[in-house]
C-alpha cells in the first residue's frame, strides 16, 4: 500500500505550489523551511506532498549548482493560480503611496493584465473590489512627486541583471557608472560605483540621471547584496556606523514596540513604561528628521555626534 505524506495542510500546499511554479529554477528544501518558517523535516513533508499530487513535479537537472531544486516540468498548472478581491484590492491601494507617475501607469497596466486572467472576473468581483476600496484608505499624505523615465528605468534594470556600464548625465556631468541597484524610498537612488570617484558606493537620485545608455562593457559586482548595503544606512544614506541609543516616554510607548525604525533594532520596554531602542546605522540627519515627529517623547541616549547634529539643527532654525 503506498504510503501518504503525512504533511496535509491544503491550505500551504496550494500556497507552495504558486511559489514554487513563480520560480524558474524551483526551490530548494531550504527556500521551503525560510518561506513558511518551518523544519527541514517538515519541508520535506510539504515537497512530498506535492511529488504525491503532481506528475510532473520533480527534481530539475538543470540547474547547476550544489542543491536539489525542485520543480514542475508542465506549466500548465499556473492555470490553478486564481486572484482573490482582496489582492487585487491591495494592488489599487498601492497606488496611493506611489510617488511616480510612469510607475503608476504601470502598475495600472499591470492590474489590468490580471484582472483580464481571472476567468470568472463578473460584475459581483468588481463590486467586492470597490467596496473594499471605499472602506479602507490612506491618510493625506504630503510627499513628492518625482517623474522617473519608465525607459531609463528598463534600460537600469537591464544593466544591473546583465552586469552592463551605463553611461549618462548626472549633475550636469557624463558619468560612467556600474549599477548594482535601485533603491525606491521618499526619492528613488540608483546604487553604483563611478570608478573615477573610486571604489567606494555611492547613490544617484534616478530623476536627475538623464540620457542613461546601456554599454557592452561589463564589470564585476564582486558579490554585493543590495538588501546587506541598504541595512548600513538609515533611509539611503550611507556613512559612518552609529550605535544609535534612544528612550521613548510612556506616552508613546504602545507606538514604539510596534514601529519598525531600522532592520538591525532592538527594543526593549522598560519597567517606568518607556521604551529603549538601539539600532546601527549612519545617516545622521535623516535620523534627526525622523525623531523629530516624536518631539519631547523621545531623548537621544547616543551617540554623542547625533545628539550634537540634533541641537546645531534646532539651532540654526530661523523662526524670525
Amino acid at each position: 500500500m503506498e504510503t501518504k505524506p503525512r504533511y496535509s495542510r491544503v491550505s500551504d500546499i496550494i500556497d507552495l505550489m504558486t511559489f514554487i511554479l513563480s520560480k524558474v529554477q524551483g526551490v530548494t528544501i531550504t527556500e521551503i523551511m525560510e518561506r513558511y518558517n518551518v523544519s527541514r523535516r517538515t519541508a520535506e513533508r510539504m515537497r512530498d506532498s506535492l511529488l504525491n499530487i503532481f506528475p510532473d513535479f520533480e527534481e530539475l537537472d538543470y540547474v547547476q549548482d550544489d542543491c536539489k531544486h525542485w520543480g514542475f516540468t508542465n506549466r500548465a498548472y499556473s492555470k490553478l493560480v486564481s486572484f482573490n478581491p482582496d489582492e487585487i484590492a491591495n494592488l489599487e491601494q498601492i497606488k496611493e503611496i506611489l510617488n511616480n507617475s510612469k510607475s503608476l501607469k504601470t502598475l495600472d497596466k499591470t492590474i489590468e493584465k490580471l484582472k483580464a486572467l481571472i476567468e470568472k472576473h463578473h460584475t459581483s468581483m468588481e463590486d467586492e473590489i470597490e467596496m473594499l476600496l471605499h472602506t479602507e484608505g490612506f491618510a493625506i499624505r504630503q510627499k513628492p512627486n518625482y517623474n522617473i523615465d519608465i525607459n531609463t528605468l528598463t534600460i537600469i534594470r537591464e544593466a544591473i541583471q546583465n552586469s552592463n556600464i551605463i553611461t549618462g548625465i548626472y549633475h550636469d556631468k557624463k558619468r560612467e557608472l556600474k549599477p548594482l541597484g535601485v533603491i525606491y524610498g521618499e526619492k528613488t537612488y540608483l546604487v553604483a560605483k563611478e570608478d573615477a570617484k573610486g571604489s567606494e558606493i555611492y547613490n544617484y537620485i534616478l530623476h536627475k540621471l538623464k540620457d542613461v545608455k546601456i554599454t557592452e562593457q561589463k564589470f564585476d559586482r564582486e558579490n554585493f547584496d543590495l538588501e546587506e548595503h541598504s541595512k548600513k544606512s538609515f533611509g539611503v544614506y550611507q556613512g559612518e556606523i552609529m550605535d544609535v541609543k534612544l528612550l521613548f516616554s510612556p506616552n508613546v510607548a504602545e507606538d514604539i514596540i510596534c514601529y519598525n525604525f531600522h532592520p538591525t533594532q532592538k527594543i526593549v520596554p522598560q519597567e517606568d513604561g518607556s521604551v529603549f531602542v538601539n539600532f546601527q546605522a549612519s545617516g545622521p540627519l535623516e535620523i534627526i528628521w525622523h525623531l523629530f515627529k516624536w518631539g519631547k517623547d523621545v531623548k537621544i541616549l547616543a551617540p554623542e555626534k547625533l545628539k550634537e547634529t540634533y541641537r546645531e539643527y534646532i539651532n540654526s532654525i530661523d523662526l524670525s
